[in-house]
């Protein structure tokens, strides 16, 4: 179950991810299958060559992609999570969703 994103920030996700870009979206999200785990953050893009390539930096397997609907994406949690966010400047999402403090060390 997926929260704390609105509309808006859904749906300029999905026009980055259609443009070909590498583009990310940070909710809260709770799933018994990963326990402890109260965030995920969607690295998507339509442009699978280069998703797959961006996803070879942080040990990402093409296998792993959710080719759900038309916005192909990675799953991204903990480290590797807080890790693609710092690399791509987003401190508004890590700082919102407080996951320097979750995964310091």
């Amino acid at each position: 179950m997926a929260f704390g994103i609105n509309r808006t920030e859904l749906k300029a996700w999905k026009e980055a991810v259609r443009a070909g870009e590498i583009a990310f979206l940070t909710h809260y999200w709770l799933d018994d299958r990963f326990p402890g785990c109260k965030t995920v953050t969607k690295a998507g893009c339509a442009d699978l060559d280069k998703l797959i390539e961006w996803g070879k930096r942080y040990g990402l397997k093409p296998e792993w992609i959710d080719h759900r609907e038309d916005y192909p994406h990675f799953d991204l949690f903990g480290k590797t999570e807080l890790r693609a966010l710092l690399d791509a400047g987003l401190m508004e999402q890590v700082n919102r969703f407080n996951l320097l403090s979750k995964h310091e060390g």
